[in-house]
This record gives structure tokens, C-alpha cells and sequence, in this order.
């Protein structure tokens, strides 16, 4: 059976749907329903000079980001983490609509190719799972959107060389310190990344605590420079 006539007769038994609005998509070529069209605001200026999060005007950094010692160098969110992405991601992370990660992985790339032609990454690593959530997942969200970048940047992604090794369980209901003592040394590395330039790729960044360490452990065997790009990112102020 031929690529084209599979993916004919998968959309007719599992059409794909809108990860904005979750109805059908009247064309499965179309990543995204023409009524949604208009919802994909990308952030603009002022933001973060260090993480991206939106901020006041007369705000060079956010609240996090003028408080806490980073190891990330930079980074960027694509979209505002509100309502309408939370359950966008909510259906994709959880409720088998993995499809959505070709729209998101998409969108990071076109919103963000000029921010990569500067950091010149050589190397893309997507936020591991630990194998228990993994297990109960059953994938790891951020490789699909890692995956898609790739392709189109045409930059190396590699989702073994860093293992999660400590369970932290969901961070949701935790303040930025808890996190930061949850994720310590929750990472290890299984490769060399000596002096190369890592750009991590997550869905959601909301105090950073998950890039923060996972950056500490890259930068603590070799890594030059980290940078993040992530799909939503909350509010800096």
C-alpha cells in the first residue's frame, strides 16, 4: 500500500482535527481550520531580554529572570500561555491528539527561524521524560514538536543523550523554589556535547525550572551555549 492511499484511508477512519478548536479539519492538508486562522498570535515586543516571557514596557527582565541566576543563555516562547493553548496542549499531552505536534513544531519553526539564524544551534534536545511518565503517557510531547524543527532547520536532534533519572511527579501546584529543588540533578547526560550550542525544545515554560536545570546539566558537561524554544510561555510580570 503506497504512503498517499495509507494516509487517505487513516483520515477517514481518524480524521485529524483543528488544535485550536478541535473540530474537524475540512482539509487534512491544512494544519489548522481556516476559522482559527486569525487566533495564532504570535508574541511581540516588550519581552524578556533573557527568557522571552511578555513584559511591561519599562521592563528589561522579568520577575524570575532579575531575581534567579539562569543557566539557559536565551530564550523564546511563541505564543502566550492562556486559555485556548491550554487546552489545546491538554488534548495533545493527554487525550491522543498527537497530531497537533506537527502544527506546534510548525508554528516554533516559522515564528522563530531568524532567532535560530543567530543562535546558530548545533544540536536539538527535547525535555525528557522520566520512563515512569513516559510509560503512562505513552510519548514524549516534546520530541514531536524537536522532531518537526529539525526538518525544517535542518539542525540534528537527539532525544537519548540526556536520560530523566529522578521521578518529580507534577509540578503544577508548586512555587518556583519547590521546583528548582525537585529538579536538582534530576538530569544525566549519556554523550559528549563538548563545546557544541544546544537549543532544548519544551511545550509549556512557565518559571523555567525544568529549562533551568536541564540547562545546568548540559552546561556542566561542555555545552558552549543553551538556548530554549518552547510553544506557550506565561506572563513575566
Amino acid at each position: 500500500m503506497n504512503n498517499k492511499l495509507y494516509d487517505l484511508i487513516l483520515d477517514s477512519v481518524f480524521p485529524r482535527h483543528c488544535p485550536l478548536c478541535n473540530e474537524v479539519l475540512e482539509d487534512p492538508n491544512h494544519l489548522v481550520c481556516d476559522r482559527c486562522v486569525p487566533k495564532i498570535q504570535p508574541l511581540q515586543e516588550p519581552l524578556c531580554k533573557k527568557c522571552g516571557k511578555p513584559v511591561e514596557e519599562y521592563q528589561e527582565y522579568c520577575h524570575d529572570c532579575g531575581k534567579y541566576k539562569r543557566w539557559f543563555d536565551e530564550g523564546r516562547g511563541v505564543f502566550l500561555y492562556d486559555a485556548m493553548w491550554k487546552r489545546s496542549i491538554g488534548r495533545y499531552k493527554f487525550y491522543g491528539c498527537r497530531e497537533f505536534g506537527e502544527f506546534y513544531g510548525e508554528a516554533m519553526y516559522q515564528y522563530t527561524h531568524k532567532l535560530l539564524m543567530r543562535w546558530k544551534p548545533e544540536l536539538l534536545i527535547p525535555v525528557p521524560l522520566h520512563k515512569r511518565t513516559l510509560r503512562d503517557r505513552g510519548f514524549n510531547q516534546t520530541w514531536k514538536l524537536a522532531e518537526r524543527i529539525s526538518f525544517r532547520a535542518g539542525i540534528p536532534a537527539e532525544q537519548k543523550l540526556v536520560r530523566k533519572t529522578i521521578y518529580t511527579g507534577s509540578q503544577k501546584k508548586m512555587d518556583a523554589i519547590s521546583r528548582r529543588k525537585s529538579l536538582y540533578k534530576a538530569y544525566e547526560m549519556s554523550g559528549d556535547i563538548r563545546k557544541a550550542r544546544v537549543l532544548i525544545v519544551d511545550d509549556v515554560f512557565t518559571t523555567g525550572s525544568t529549562i533551568d536545570a536541564l540547562a545546568q546539566c548540559l552546561k556542566e558537561h561542555g555545552a558552549s551555549e543553551v538556548y530554549f524554544l518552547t510553544l506557550c510561555i506565561g506572563k513575566g510580570f
